[in-house]
């Protein structure tokens, strides 16, 4: 299954073919030197499609999707290589075996390149004039897919691969992640330094540690991960550490971690058994350095090394609407289960979040 075909096509100018990227620089849009459309294609009427990641879940996500034509198919096939009932899963959980990766990730990729059939359906100009997608961690694949560098099903062994191998670094070392509001006095590096000093020094862990940033959400907020001993130094600390609210974020482990460094070689295998990657048709913002991904041979490399960095979530939503004063923006779709990424824009970029929209689920 080819996504590409029925979710993403190239706007033409008047003349009917693709203008050069480099012929549009005068263009207040920042996009202007990476993609290829046409000048007289007004900025408003084009779309950036957002793809969520790990932690959007819920159970009953997919529900408003059914009636969607090849939706059911999609799940087939990905039940069918799961060997899992995977619609039953999404629908039906229970929640804490939707939280496990091995469930999780493939479950959120298939409803959101699902949440893409719909939107094609329901707003085909948003999949018509789509100039560029990110996605948030493993979202990342999802957009790569829709963009035409992987099949639904290519797409989809490389998530059961990652995740299985996720989980695996998981239970070789228990940790989590929280999100942290910060303010201008926060001290949050003495913290994290704090935190793996006592799990060293006072708890005389015998296993790597790990607290650090592993995720840039926006300029008051990230996410922290790490050892479980550690965010439970950073949770009974906060205060002194003069940092704001703590969530716990509901996944299995420390992800985008040098925690995660077991799962790197099981997807560089996988990577390497589909083999090289399409180059996308459009941009897709890479979430290791905020740049988009050109040719494929690019991909494989930038995937395995998102499993270990921290996510450039932040600068990405800067890449894509950092623009002048007045210059307009292009319509901005969350496609997949949540609204979390629509949060993180609206951190961010307020201009831009006034035309955010997301597809229900």
């Amino acid at each position: 299954m080819r996504f590409i075909r029925t979710c993403c096509s190239v706007v033409q100018s008047s003349h009917g073919t693709p203008s050069s990227p480099f012929k549009n620089c005068e263009r207040p849009d920042v996009w202007c030197q990476y993609y290829d459309r046409p000048s007289q294609e007004p900025i408003e009427s084009t779309s950036v499609l957002l793809f969520p990641g790990q932690g959007s879940q819920f159970v009953g996500m997919a529900k408003n999707l059914l009636g969607v034509k090849g939706v059911k198919e999609m799940f087939e096939t990905a039940s069918s290589i799961l060997r899992t009932n995977l619609l039953k899963t999404c629908l039906e959980g229970p929640a804490e075996k939707l939280k496990q990766n091995i469930h999780c990730q493939p479950a959120v990729y298939v409803t959101s390149l699902a949440a893409a059939k719909k939107l094609a359906i329901d707003s085909p100009e948003l999949v018509e004039k789509c100039v560029a997608a990110a996605g948030y961690s493993v979202g990342e694949i999802t957009a790569l897919v829709y963009a035409g560098a992987y099949t639904f099903e290519e797409g989809l062994h490389l998530i059961r691969v990652r995740a299985e191998a996720m989980q695996r670094a998981c239970d070789l070392i228990p940790g989590g992640m929280l999100t942290v509001q910060l303010s201008h006095d926060s001290q949050l590096r003495i913290a994290l330094s704090a935190a793996v000093n006592h799990c060293k020094e006072e708890l005389k862990l015998n296993v790597p540690v790990i607290c650090q940033v592993s995720c840039f959400l926006g300029p008051e907020c990230k996410v922290i991960a790490g050892n479980n001993e550690a965010l439970d130094y950073i949770m009974g600390h906060a205060q002194h550490f003069r940092l704001g609210p703590l969530r716990k974020l509901d996944v299995a482990g420390a992800f985008h971690t040098p925690l995660m460094l077991p799962a790197v070689e099981p997807l560089k295998h996988a990577l390497q058994r589909v083999g090289s990657a399409r180059t996308p048709c459009i941009p897709v913002v890479s979430n290791v350095d905020a740049e988009p991904y050109g040719k494929g041979s690019t991909v494989s490399f930038r995937l395995t090394k998102q499993i270990t960095r921290p996510l450039c979530w932040e600068q990405s939503l800067h890449a894509l609407f950092s623009r002048p004063d007045g210059a307009p923006f292009p319509r901005i779709v969350e496609v997949g289960p949540g609204r979390q990424l629509g949060a993180t824009l609206r951190m961010v970029n307020t201009k831009a979040f006034a035309r955010y929209e997301s597809v229900q689920v």
